[in-house]
C-alpha cells in the first residue's frame, strides 16, 4: 500500500501540523514563495512518487490560498503522486452556490471545476455552506460534520432549558440536527437582507422565554447575523444566548460586533486561524477528526463512524 504524506499550504499550517501530529506522521517538507508582483510558486522538497498525498489548505483569504492549493495539486501530479486528496477544512466561495439573480457567476461550481482540472482525486471538507455543493464535484467528496466537535462541548455546559435557534430560514436543517440529538425545541430568526453583509430586519419565530439558546450556523463573516439574532433573542426573554459556528471568517468589524453583543460565547473551530483573541470566543480543534478521516480514507474504510447520529 502507498505511504501517506501530509502537506500544508501557507493558510493552514498550524492546523495541518496538528492533523499530522494526531495522525502520527511529520508534516511534509515543502516551499511556497511569493514573487514581488504577488505571483506564487510551490514545490515539494522530498520525493512523493507513488504516495497517497493529503494537501491541507483552507481557502481563506481566498485568492492566494486557492491559487496556492491549485499549484500544490499540479506539482503533486507532475511529481507522480499516486493519489491526491485535497483537505479543505473551509471551502471558500461556498456561499455563491446558485444563480440568485441575473448575470452572476456560480463561483462554488467554478472552484470545484478548478480543483478537479488541476488533478485532485478526492476532496475532504467540513460543513459546506450548502450540502448540495458536493454534487458540483465529479470526484468523491468526504463531507465531515462539525456537530461531532460541538455536541460534546454543549453537553458539558449542562444547560437547564436548552433550545436551538437558526439565525436564518436557510439554516434550519443544520439547527434541527442539534435539536433532534438533544431532544430539544428549535426556533428560527427570519432575516431580510438589503445587500450582502447588511441585514434590514429580523424577527423570531418561536418562544425563547426563560430558555438557554444556542444559535447554530456554518460560518461567521462579519458576525452581524448571529450578533443581531443574539440581541433579539435576549430581548424576547432568553436567559442566555450562545452561538456555534464552524468557520470563523470574522472579517470587518466581526470582533467588535461579538464583544458588544449579548452573546455569552461564540463556539467555533480552527478550520480558519483567528486574527485576534477574544474572551467570548471558544475554539475547538478539528485536528483529531480530520486525522481519523485521513486514516480511514487511506485504509479504504467507511467514515460514517465519525458522525454523531
Amino acid at each position: 500500500m502507498s505511504s501517506v504524506k501530509i502537506f500544508a499550504g501557507k493558510g493552514t499550517t498550524e492546523l495541518a501540523s496538528s492533523i499530522a501530529e494526531q495522525y502520527g506522521k511529520p508534516l511534509g517538507n515543502s516551499t511556497s514563495q511569493k514573487f514581488s508582483d504577488g505571483e506564487l510558486n510551490f514545490s515539494f522538497n522530498e520525493s512523493i512518487r507513488g504516495s497517497d498525498l493529503f494537501l491541507i489548505q483552507s481557502t481563506t483569504p481566498p485568492s492566494d490560498n486557492i491559487i496556492e492549493l491549485l499549484l500544490m495539486i499540479d506539482a503533486a501530479r507532475r511529481a507522480s503522486a499516486q493519489y491526491v486528496t485535497v483537505v479543505v477544512p473551509y471551502f471558500g466561495y461556498a456561499r455563491q452556490d446558485r444563480k440568485d439573480r441575473p448575470r452572476v457567476s456560480i463561483a462554488a461550481k467554478m472552484m470545484a471545476n478548478l480543483l478537479t482540472a488541476a488533478g485532485a482525486n478526492r476532496l475532504m471538507t467540513m460543513d459546506l455552506h450548502a450540502g448540495q455543493i458536493q454534487g458540483f464535484f465529479d470526484i468523491p467528496v468526504d463531507h465531515l460534520d462539525g456537530s461531532a466537535i460541538f455536541i460534546p462541548y454543549i453537553k458539558s455546559l449542562n444547560l437547564d432549558n436548552l433550545i436551538f435557534a437558526s439565525p436564518d430560514v436557510g439554516g434550519t436543517a443544520r439547527s434541527r440536527t442539534f435539536a433532534k440529538y438533544f431532544e430539544a425545541d428549535m426556533v428560527v430568526c427570519d432575516k431580510h437582507r438589503k445587500r450582502a453583509n447588511e441585514i434590514a430586519s429580523m424577527q423570531v419565530i418561536g418562544d425563547v422565554e426563560g430558555k438557554d439558546v444556542v444559535l447554530v450556523d456554518d460560518l461567521a463573516d462579519t458576525a452581524g447575523t448571529i450578533c443581531k439574532a443574539a440581541n433579539l433573542l435576549k430581548e424576547k426573554g432568553a436567559t442566555s444566548v450562545r452561538a456555534v459556528c464552524t468557520h470563523p471568517i470574522l472579517s470587518g468589524k466581526a470582533y467588535e460586533n461579538i464583544e458588544s453583543s449579548e452573546l455569552e460565547e461564540l463556539i467555533t473551530t480552527d478550520t480558519i486561524p483567528l486574527k485576534q483573541k477574544s474572551d467570548k470566543i471558544k475554539v475547538l480543534t478539528v485536528a483529531d477528526l480530520f486525522a481519523k478521516a485521513i486514516r480511514k480514507v487511506h485504509d479504504h474504510e467507511s467514515i460514517s463512524a465519525l458522525f454523531i447520529k
